[in-house]
């Protein structure tokens, strides 16, 4: 699992050939914190259908300002550079697996 900022968020996110999904995160976040473990499996698991990143709101506020992203963590999914999903909150990788399900 990478991290991305304002500066390669369109080559990494919106320029991928794969579905993204995107943590909007914080390091004063713990729900945040406890989603560290569940992408990082996420990732490793679904390497072959989904990138896996993490974008630091309070380090990249052009891109949070853009999406609109107010709470953390927020979960966004692109599929050819564009959002087609949006959650917010931790949740257990099973249950996330099965939100991702229409998308991956």
């Amino acid at each position: 699992m990478m991290d991305v900022t304002d500066a390669d968020f369109a080559d990494e996110v919106i320029g991928a050939e794969l579905p993204v999904l995107v943590e909007f995160t914080a390091d004063w976040c713990p729900p945040c914190r406890q989603m560290g473990p569940v992408l990082r499996a996420l990732a490793a698991e679904e390497a072959d259908r989904l990138k896996v990143v993490q974008l630091n709101v309070d380090h990249n506020p052009l891109t949070t300002n853009a999406y609109k992203v107010l709470s953390m963590p927020t979960f966004m999914v692109f599929c050819d550079g564009e959002p087609v999903k949006s959650m917010v909150g931790a949740r257990a990788k099973r249950r996330l697996l099965e939100e991702l399900a229409d998308v991956i």
